[in-house]
């Protein structure tokens, strides 16, 4: 495979589905025929919860996987994402109980459901790239392949340094998208965000106005409506929250 014109096919990607169909098409030449992405902005919600990811991207798979994920928590149950979150490094997985792969040790009554769910399909093994980004959001890449789980364990481990460059070099084409897509957590418009940066800074509404040259009653609304998107109680913690979930970062280039 030729990693420089995959890249530049994915810098010249204009869509994030247009660069999954890129990435997915690629991931085949090396025998996977599913593709599984996902991306988190933080790694746990409020709760301590695993955070359900803002973006999940599937190809040759039951688009119910999505129900079942999010409507469902499989995603908080999933051995892989449970590898993934503690490695930077690619790995093998096979839900079979019996095969030493280190989805092993996360491999109980929870995660049943979602050993049952693939098994129904026959996509019991693949190969996982966690991508850990510098602001605490990381991204999964997956391939997963049906038949033996042996043979591909094998074919698998040969390209496997391939195969996790591309998936870093997809990650670095579609970060900006998918970061954007990630501050829908809470659709906090600009302004909020902006009057939410200075109130975390310690400045009063007052002060606030003075600085964007809006009115304090304006200044307010805009504070009031990103409390309210947050489902906080009032200022300061709706403040904490948005700095969890990164909303207070500076807006990403297009």
């Amino acid at each position: 495979m030729d990693i420089i014109e995959i890249e530049e096919r994915f810098a010249a990607g204009d869509s994030l589905s247009g660069q999954i169909d890129t990435l997915f098409s690629a991931m085949q030449a090396f025998g996977f025929d599913t593709l599984i992405y996902d991306y988190t902005p933080v790694r746990y919600d409020l709760d301590g919860r695993l955070m359900m990811p803002t973006v999940l991207e599937l190809r040759n798979i039951d688009e119910t996987m999505r129900d079942y994920w999010f409507g469902r928590g499989y995603f908080r149950h999933d051995p892989v994402q449970h590898v993934a979150l503690g490695t930077t490094a690619p790995f093998f997985w096979n839900y079979d109980p019996k095969a030493e792969t280190r989805i092993r040790a996360f491999m109980n009554e929870d995660t049943a459901c979602v050993a049952d769910f693939l098994a129904e399909r026959g996509l019991t093994a693949g190969v996982t790239v966690p991508v850990h980004l510098p602001g605490g959001d990381y991204a999964t890449v997956t391939g997963i392949r049906a038949g033996d789980p042996a043979r591909l364990e094998r074919e698998a481990r040969l390209c496997l340094g391939e195969f996790s460059l591309m998936a870093h070099l997809f990650q670095r084409a579609v970060g900006a998208q998918v970061a954007r897509q990630a501050t829908g957590l809470a659709r906090l418009t600009a302004r909020e965000r902006e009057c939410l940066r200075h109130s975390a800074d310690g400045l009063s509404a007052k002060e606030i106005s003075r600085l964007i040259d809006r009115s304090v009653p304006t200044v307010v609304m805009h504070l009031n409506a990103a409390t309210r998107k947050l489902g906080a109680k009032n200022r300061t913690q709706a403040v904490a929250r948005a700095a969890h979930f990164r909303l207070l970062d500076p807006p990403h280039a297009s």
